[in-house]
């Protein structure tokens, strides 16, 4: 985003702060790991920088994950300011405090909670996002519904031609209602011990879908949507929705140019590979892997499920 963005920024701030420096970080959730947050160290420390620097995080998830990681971190804390410019920033990643690096056994498993003073969202950055990120951005905004708000769910099925144009107005409220949901469910819940954990509905699946495949051959969004699937399939295998839902929901998710066939981890034993890789998902207890199942539309709740159930869901969503 520097090419983009970068000198817009600069001179928003000049008037502020006697001295901006800019530190390049590689795009990509390959990226995200110990290398790449330590140019953000070097930088800072090379520079001198003290207890009063503040960390701007201009770019996507990945940027705004390492760079608040990276304050929360330097001298046991600085303060910093989320600047997303990609649609599954500003709707997610950047609201809630969530900061971490990945590591080869497992998505964001290495971080801490560490809150913004401040983000700032500028719309007009969507309009240079490439249609896939755009798609993968709409995954975060579609969860919402399921898990809170079966209204909003609603209203992106009767939207998608306008989201997929960015319709300015229509991007508008889809930001603003996620923010507002997920700021509803963070304020109760800060540090994901109970309440926030459905956020993550999806997530166990695709983080699965990301580590397996290697960080960066499906985008982020693009695995949470497809997790979404599968997670509606185990909650209906489950009893806990009707198989109407599920395929209302795959179907949305389709419309908006996510994947809803699940990638083939292992030709050997493809369902003990996924499970191996969500016994390390962060809301695991014990080696019991935990879901974000929905509960009756719009209502989401946290808990495990046999191994023979979930392989059920893995085999039927690989080969559909």
């Amino acid at each position: 985003m520097a090419p983009l963005y970068l000198l817009r920024l600069q001179t928003a701030l000049a008037s502020h702060f006697d001295t901006i420096h800019v530190v390049t970080l590689p795009d990509g959730e390959a990226f995200k790991t110990w290398e790449s947050l330590n140019l953000i160290f070097d930088a800072l420390l090379r520079h001198g920088c003290d207890r009063k620097t503040v960390l701007f995080a201009l770019g996507g998830g990945v940027v705004g994950d390492m760079t608040g990681f990276a304050a929360a971190s330097y001298m046991r804390g600085v303060p910093f300011v989320q600047v997303p410019t990609t649609l599954l920033a500003q709707v997610d990643s950047s609201v809630g405090g969530k900061t971490a690096i990945n590591h080869p056994l497992g998505k964001n498993m290495i971080g801490a909670f560490y809150q913004p003073q401040r983000v700032i969202c500028d719309l007009d950055t969507l309009n240079t996002l490439p249609p896939r990120e755009l798609s993968a951005g709409l995954a975060e905004v579609i969860k919402y519904g399921p898990i809170a708000d079966m209204a909003f769910l609603e209203w992106m099925e009767a939207h998608v031609a306008e989201l997929l144009a960015r319709d300015p107005a229509t991007m508008a409220y889809a930001v603003r209602r996620s923010c507002e949901i997920k700021a509803h469910v963070v304020g109760q819940d800060e540090r994901e011990s109970g309440l926030r954990a459905i956020l993550n509905f999806g997530h166990t699946f695709g983080h699965a879908i990301e580590a397996g495949m290697g960080y960066g051959r499906w985008l982020h969004g693009e695995a949470v949507g497809c997790g979404m699937v599968m997670a509606a399939r185990l909650s209906q295998r489950l009893g806990l929705v009707e198989d109407g839902f599920v395929v209302r929901l795959t179907r949305l998710i389709e419309r908006v140019g996510l994947p809803v066939v699940a990638p083939v981890l292992d030709g050997a034993d493809n369902a003990g590979r996924y499970l191996a890789l969500m016994r390390v998902d962060k809301k695991s207890e014990a080696g019991e892997i935990k879901f974000v199942l929905i509960d009756g539309s719009g209502n989401a709740l946290v808990r495990g499920a046999p191994d023979h159930v979930v392989a059920e869901v893995i085999e039927t969503s690989c080969h559909a």
